[in-house]
């Protein structure tokens, strides 16, 4: 008979956190799965517990996962944990969640910390329909892709974002949502100096080019009102493409285009360029 794979949340900042349930369940599984082995025996000493583990993360979840996979369809229980937060979300756990699915071993998740619904209740900006992007493209070309296509995102935005990164996505944001959308900077949850700075986009980027980004920051990001209309597009093109015809550069006839109609400066020129080089 198979065994069964855990999930189990682990404290985003604070031990306290851990539930009696987690810990119940750490204390019974076989074996547990760690991202970081050095991180997870903190979580064990605190609860009094030596269980063997094994390492489970992005750089070796395809044999890793394999292997675990193994034992539990020879019968052993394995709880999947993080380094902080619940496994599977944002995270190469869904990977083994899948594998298990496709094996025939069942999966039961443990209910437990999350960085996300931590920032979303803290943030003041609507939660009842949100999107969670979690951790920006690291290439900055397919980042601003990926931001351009929520510009006209309705549901409030949330995002993981690590320190050394942060302005960079700030200046981002800024681009493709606007420097006056409204923006909750969540900074070191449930840890002794956890911060919620709740701004816009553009007094942020103001704030964090004063200040240096320190510890792990969740942004929570409002979408765009359901009530505002989406600004014309097909419009602003037509009139960039006047101004081409009337002689303005590329760049010009996009900015004044885009100024004149409320669209994004970056989305119209890439659009254009797109037209021109077909």
């Amino acid at each position: 008979m198979a065994g069964k794979l855990y999930l189990v949340p682990t404290p985003i900042g604070n031990l306290g956190d851990i539930s009696r349930r987690a810990a119940e369940i750490l204390e019974g599984a076989d074996f547990i799965a760690a991202e970081d082995t050095r991180v997870t025996v903190k979580l064990l000493n605190h609860l009094e517990l030596k269980k063997p583990m094994t390492a489970y993360h992005r750089h070796n979840c395809e044999t890793a996962g394999a292997a675990i996979l193994r034992r539990l369809q020879g019968g052993e229980s394995c709880a999947l944990v993080t380094d902080a937060g619940t496994p599977a979300i944002s995270d190469p756990g869904e990977d083994l969640v899948a594998l298990c699915a496709a094996g025939g071993v069942e999966v039961e998740a443990i209910p437990g910390p999350c960085a996300l619904t931590v920032a979303l209740s803290v943030s003041g900006l609507p939660t009842g329909r949100f999107t969670f992007e979690g951790f920006l493209p690291l290439n900055k070309k397919n980042r601003r892709v990926r931001l351009d296509a929520l510009a006209d995102e309705t549901r409030t935005m949330i995002f993981y974002e690590a320190p050394h990164k942060l302005r960079a996505t700030l200046d981002d944001l800024a681009d493709a949502l606007g420097p006056d959308r409204r923006l909750a900077v969540c900074r070191e949850l449930t840890k002794l100096h956890e911060e919620v700075l709740r701004t816009t986009i553009g007094e942020a980027q103001a704030h964090y080019a004063a200040q240096e980004p320190r510890g792990e920051f969740v942004l929570v990001a409002a979408g765009r009102p359901a009530q505002e209309e989406a600004p014309d597009g097909d419009g602003a093109l037509a009139r960039a493409e006047e101004l081409r015809r009337a002689g303005l550069p590329l760049k010009q006839a996009a900015a004044q285009a885009a100024e004149e109609f409320g669209v994004k400066r970056r989305g119209l020129y890439n659009q254009m360029l797109k037209r021109e080089r077909d």
